[in-house]
């Protein structure tokens, strides 16, 4: 699962950049592969597959959050410190 999650990952972050570059005109996607069409609406439908994969598992296991494995117990503090 770890790879699914790091493949995820890159093409969330390919899609997220390609918008905000998409706001001064430039779209890498279509620049790379405008050639092929068909290839480019895959790669946006994975890019789209891939956010929800994240939104649906991110709490999963993100340590940033601190959000891990097990839930969070009603007796911790909410400011305590993440490890």
């Amino acid at each position: 699962m770890k790879a699914l999650h790091v493949i995820a990952f890159i093409l969330l972050v390919i899609g997220g950049l390609n918008w905000g570059l998409t706001a001064f005109g430039i779209n890498v996607v279509e620049m790379v592969l405008g050639s092929w069409p068909v290839v480019v609406q895959v790669v946006y439908v994975l890019v789209g597959l891939s956010a929800i994969y994240i939104l649906l598992t991110h709490k999963r296991g993100c340590t940033a959050c601190g959000c891990e494995t097990k839930s969070m117990s009603a007796s911790a503090p909410v400011d305590a410190p993440m490890q």
